[in-house]
């Protein structure tokens, strides 16, 4: 197991250089230019130019990119020459933009993207893997055929077209729920759970009627091929209860849904793009795109860095959880 968390890490600390490499090269060549941005409105070739030694833009690309990795390892100078500021470890550089601390984006960011991916988690979890679970039991039944049908229609469902038809029927029709405020980030704020429950229900029902619809179709077959499996016989035959038959089951045939739930919440994590668009919420993935768009590199480069970080650690989680959950897997 140890041997197994060392090689991970280090293929996790690998794999974080080339997406930092990559993500640093395809702004070299891509059209933004930070330097006319960050100069203004009344800009000329000469305020330009002094813009993009301030940035140090000025430089090669491979001293660029030393130069950010450096703030990873210990404290570094940002700024124009003559007018350096210690960025201290670690130093994720400061917006093009705004000429804020990378670090103080992520903070302000990450509670909003942590409240859309664990209140959408829980509920996909729940009705996604408990109705196909369902579905499974009652095989061939109108259940089961109402339950595949309903996850057809929900998977064809894409984020933008159901989180638009619920702003239009429970906010401006029904005026059952608010507008989305960017000034609720956490239940434990002055506005309550109660709050922060009702102002982020629709990101979760529109994130929750995609994902639970593919959990309930792949619970379903999974759960179906593992009803099917020699040991399952030989537990009927040995006079087991149902329930506990069921249990042997769920356990067996969980392995493929804690991979996709592990993937998901790594994703998730990084920044639910779209629903965070729609629902103007100034999480990690609102908060990329803008920056992305404006040729910030030192926040798009320190939000890409976070998700591909979530991912690779979910990946590392799911292998361990494989363990507990299937006896049949060892992690080496």
């Amino acid at each position: 197991m140890f041997g197994f968390i060392i090689r991970r890490t280090a293929a996790l600390v690998v794999l974080l250089l080339v997406v930092s490499f990559v993500t640093f090269a395809l702004f070299q060549i891509g059209p933004a230019d930070p330097a006319a941005a960050a100069c203004g409105q009344e800009c000329t070739p000469e305020r330009i130019e002094q813009a993009r030694v301030a940035l140090g833009m000025d430089k090669p690309f491979l001293v660029q990119y030393a130069v950010y990795l450096s703030g990873f390892f210990g404290d570094r100078m940002i700024g124009a020459p003559g007018a350096e500021q210690i960025c201290a470890w670690p130093c994720l550089g400061k917006s093009f933009q705004t000429n804020e601390n990378v670090t103080d984006v992520i903070v302000r960011a990450l509670p909003y993207t942590l409240s859309i991916a664990i209140g959408a988690v829980i509920l996909w979890t729940i009705v996604g893997v408990g109705l196909g679970l369902l579905a499974a039991l009652r095989k061939g039944t109108a259940t089961d055929r109402i339950i595949v049908g309903a996850a057809s229609v929900g998977v064809s469902l894409p984020v933008p077209v159901t989180g638009l038809l619920l702003l239009l029927v429970f906010v401006s029709s029904l005026h059952w729920l608010p507008f989305t405020s960017n000034q609720i980030s956490s239940p434990f704020g002055t506005a309550g759970p109660g709050a922060w429950v009702a102002n982020y229900l629709l990101p979760w029902v529109a994130l929750a009627i995609l994902f639970s619809a593919q959990y309930i179709r792949i619970t379903r077959t999974n759960m179906i091929e593992t009803f099917g499996e020699d040991f399952m016989r030989t537990a009927r035959a040995k006079g087991l209860r149902p329930r506990r038959i069921t249990a042997h089951g769920v356990r067996a045939g969980l392995t493929p849904i804690i991979t996709m739930l592990g993937l998901d919440i790594g994703a998730l994590l990084g920044g639910a793009v779209l629903t965070e668009q729609i629902f103007s919420v100034p999480g990690l993935g609102f908060t990329a795109v803008r920056a992305a768009t404006s040729g910030d590199l030192p926040v798009t480069m320190a939000i890409t860095m976070l998700a591909a970080f979530f991912i690779i650690t979910a990946n590392v989680i799911v292998d361990l959880v494989y363990a507990g959950v299937d006896p049949r897997v060892r992690v080496n």
